[in-house]
Order: C-alpha cells, then structure tokens, then sequence
C-alpha cells in the first residue's frame, strides 16, 4: 500500500486512510486545524459550524455497525455545511450481490465529494480510494484489523489538550492489541509525533507477532508495565473477532489486566485514562476508573467530531486558503 495514494501531488491530504507514513507536520495540522473549531468561550465547549462544505456531499459508507463513529461523523460534516448521506449497507444492492465496486461507481455517478468507509476487510478504504474518481475523498473509518486514523487522531489531540510536550510522554496502551485497529493507528501516530515511548501490555495470546517492529516496548504484566506512564489507554476484548480461546476468562483477564484504582496508582499520579469504546466494565476497566477523576474518555467523544470535520475540511477543500 503506497503512502503517498493520500496526499496530493503538492503534499496536501486528499485521502485519510492511515497515519502511516505521513509526516509530523500534517498530523499537527490536522491538530491544530480541529483546535480552531472548538469555541472555547463558551462553557461547556462548544463545537463551531463554519460552512466550509456547502456545496458538498458526503456518503457514510458504513459496512460494519458503529453508532458513534458514524454519528460524529454525521455531525462534522453537517457542522461544516455538508449534504450526508447514510447508506444502510445491509439493505443496499452490495448484500444483493452488487459488488463493492459497482456500488461505489453508481455512488459516484450521484456527484458525489467523499466516502467515509468502514469495513471488515483490511484495505478495504485503500482499495476504494485507488478505485474512485480524482474528485473524491476517501476517509477510512475502521477496516478490519488495520487502521482507525480519525480515533487515533482524536485520541491524540485529547492527550495533547492535557500533556502538550509529546516528547516526554510516556503511554500506556492495554488489552487486545492483536484485533486492534485502533492500536496500530495510535501506535504509529504517537510515534510520528515523537512520543518518547510507547509501551503494550497485553498476554501474549493477544499480541500480534513483531509487534516490536512497530516502535514500542512491550509487557505482560500490567504492574510492570503501569510504572512511568502518562497516559493509559485501555482496548476492549474485540471477541467478535476471536476465533479461538485466547484467554481463560473474563474475570481472570480482569484480575491481571483489568484497570482500577489500586492499579492505576502505579502510574503517575496525573495519568490520564483513555477507552476508544465501547466500554467493557468490569472486564478491562473498572467503572470507578471509567468514571473517575482522571478519565478522559467523554472528552474523547466530545473531541472525536472536532477532529472529524478537521480531517473533511482538509481533504475536501484547499484549506491552507481559509
């Protein structure tokens, strides 16, 4: 898969499929860009509405269930002025027997601006964004075990509202790495970003294999692993894609690996905790923990359409001219 599939030929984002690959100075613009659609005058915060997108449309081409992910991306782009479209993939002409590609072709033939894509298969938004029309952007939403670039960037951007200097950041992220989309995308953008480190803890049964290759140390005790840390980032048990026993039981996954407050104290006294979603209480995290002083994890869905209409607004308009 090349890299450079999305950025223009003058080095601007034209898909958003993964963050790797890409430089430390787009994954900061995307940053700094969904910073400025956050109204911070008001209290709670509010998101604002600039119309970058009037004349826009956007198709949510959601393959896999998600409301969340799908919601926030609803609102980002309706904040930014754009038409959406929500197709239901079950009921659509792909589960008839019309290939992926013909829907797409049909879809474009609607004049359409973007697909936001989330599938089971792995490459499944690179392959669309190879396949569409010059015109259209393709911004991946979760494929298969392999990249969820707008989480990992909205999760970025929380810890960046709390710890700045990504340099002397030390995370933590737990639980089921090998199903993990989410993982390898935070995993690859922390590291872009120039965090000093970032640790896995998990059993080896839910570890891919070489997982060092990707640029983090690993651990297989959470009390080990929980020294040091800035910010803890718990997975769920993924056990829709498990398709063997991997562990011996939800309560003894909980008592090594589950978080609560004991456990967390090992980190730094300031550690925030972070949970893409959605949330497995009492089996990776103890909801105390969930819902206590240090988590962060509503601010994570609060920051997730911010983040989302940044990504929009940066592949479907030549945003350096706003």
């Amino acid at each position: 898969m090349t890299t450079n599939l999305q950025l223009t030929a003058d080095g601007k984002l034209k898909h958003f499929l993964t963050p790797e690959g890409l430089s430390a100075e787009l994954l900061t613009q995307i940053l700094d860009t969904a910073e400025t659609f956050i109204d911070n005058t008001q209290s709670p915060r509010k998101i604002k509405s600039p119309q970058l997108l009037r004349d826009k449309t956007v198709v949510n081409l959601f393959f896999e269930n998600s409301t969340r992910t799908r919601t926030t991306f609803e609102l980002a782009a309706k904040n930014l002025g754009a038409e959406v479209i929500n197709m239901n993939i079950a009921t659509s002409a792909t589960s008839k027997g019309e290939s992926l590609l013909d829907t797409i072709r049909n879809l474009e033939a609607m004049f359409v601006d973007a697909f936001v894509v989330r599938h089971a298969v792995s490459g499944a938004a690179h392959f669309i964004a190879q396949q569409t029309a010059p015109h259209i952007s393709v911004i991946n939403a979760g494929d298969g075990q392999h990249a969820h670039p707008t989480q990992a960037m909205l999760d970025v951007f929380t810890i960046r509202q709390h710890k700045p200097d990504f340099s002397q950041l030390r995370v933590a992220i737990i639980g089921d790495i090998l199903h993990s989309r989410v993982a390898r995308s935070e995993i690859h953008a922390l590291n872009i970003l120039g965090a000093k480190e970032v640790r896995v803890i998990a059993p080896k049964t839910l570890l891919p294999a070489e997982i060092e290759a990707l640029g983090v140390t690993v651990s297989h005790n959470l009390q080990d692993g929980l020294q040091d840390i800035d910010v803890v980032i718990m997975l769920r048990l993924q056990k829709e894609r498990m398709t063997s026993a991997l562990l011996p039981s939800e309560s003894e996954y909980f008592s090594c690996f589950g978080l609560t407050e004991e456990k967390l104290k090992i980190a730094k006294p300031n550690a925030i905790v972070m949970h893409p979603g959605p949330i497995n209480r009492g089996v990776e995290i103890d909801s105390k923990v969930a819902d206590g002083k240090q988590s962060v994890i509503l601010q994570q869905v609060s920051n997730g359409v911010a983040v989302r209409m940044a990504v929009m607004a940066m592949t479907m308009t030549d945003f350096s001219n706003h």
